[in-house]
């Protein structure tokens, strides 16, 4: 009697994932889904709140995915588990603050874990091996041929993590020893070309999918590690909340001083978004013209709160002014009013933009 072979998949929502996904189910394995949740992602945030992205999809890609393949997919917050990952990564940063090498140990880890749990809930019925979208050469850090052994070995899967995508590169897996999958059928990917897994997605009659462009994660992001790096040297130690890594996500920020920082509303979705922090934050609010919402992290001076203010004013409709009307909130929610004299746009130092 032929036994139903079973894989837990890393679905990203990304195209290689994806692609992974069906790769596997070509081969007549049921497939369930694991995302992870590190509230370092870029899609679903920014693109919701910002109108310079509102033509762009809303939509949950890993939820989409599964929904396009047809599987049950599991959704685990490990965004606390994650804190460690981040501030001390054994295996060091990518070229920002991206641990991605410990990132994929750790999730693939997790999925193991999954594995070893419904082995042990479901008797004999459980998963068998584990999937990854991973590609040799696609990211300097954690998909070089030199890393991939690591990965497998640290998260315990060992030869039970099969890459669909790439497998040909590499040693051939338990999975295809044992003939519970057709390694001729798998695939010889490499480097950091995309256009054979998008002639793939084609042949498989996927024609809307998240587009390839290196990963969701802001940490990859050079801007965004500037800002992380910012916070973690202001408060002289490296720890963050799950608050402070979405506010990192939203406006610009300046450090006129390094006892403050400002967080400047760009836009009417990014100023609302920002109104929800107000009980947290002294907030400066342009009461005489159109303008941002900013928010003081750290511990101003009135002095350093009138120069924000004027900072503000610069962004607003009003910085040709000769005064502009500003409403200062403190955390407390008691308000004072001031007029202030706009900053003059050529006098913003470069300097305090993080």
């Amino acid at each position: 009697m032929t036994i139903q072979r079973k894989a837990i998949a890393l679905l990203s929502g990304g195209l290689d994932s994806l692609l992974a996904v069906r790769v596997i189910q070509e081969q007549g394995i049921l497939v369930e889904a694991v995302n992870f949740y590190t509230g370092f992602c870029v899609e679903g945030h920014t693109h919701a709140i910002r109108k310079k992205h509102k033509d762009k999809n809303k939509r949950n890609n890993a939820l989409w995915s599964a929904e396009q393949l047809g599987i049950k997919l599991h959704i685990e917050d490990i965004s606390e588990e994650y804190k460690d990952i981040v501030i001390n990564p054994k295996h060091g940063y990518g070229a920002n603050l991206n641990p991605c090498l410990d990132c994929k140990i750790f999730m693939v880890s997790k999925a193991q874990l999954m594995l070893n749990r419904a082995r042990e809930l479901v008797d004999q019925s459980g998963f068998d091996f584990i999937i990854t979208g991973e590609v040799v050469g696609q990211r300097p850090k954690s998909q070089r041929k030199e890393t991939m052994p690591i990965i497998a070995r640290e998260s315990g899967s060992d030869d039970l993590l099969v890459r669909p995508l790439c497998a040909k590169n590499l040693p051939p897996t338990r999975p295809e020893r044992e003939g519970w999958l057709d390694r001729d059928k798998l695939y010889g990917f490499s480097g950091r070309n995309r256009k054979p897994q998008m002639a793939l997605a084609e042949q498989f009659g996927f024609e809307d999918y998240a587009q390839p462009a290196g990963g969701c994660c802001f940490l990859t992001d050079e801007n965004y590690s500037k800002k992380l790096s910012d916070l973690w040297q202001s408060r002289g130690e490296r720890k963050y909340e799950l608050d402070d890594i979405m506010l990192l996500k939203v406006g610009r920020h300046l450090r006129p001083e390094p006892n403050y920082k400002m967080i400047v509303g760009r836009e009417e979705g990014e100023n609302n978004f920002l109104t929800g922090y107000r009980k947290e934050f002294i907030s400066i609010k342009i009461t005489s013209h159109g303008g941002p919402l900013t928010l003081i992290d750290g511990a101003p001076t009135e002095a350093d709160l009138l120069f924000a203010a004027r900072i503000a004013a610069r962004y607003s409709q009003g910085h040709s002014a000769d005064t502009v009307s500003v409403e200062i909130r403190a955390k407390n929610g008691v308000c004072t009013e001031h007029n202030v004299i706009p900053f003059p746009p050529q006098d913003v130092k470069a300097e305090w933009h993080i």
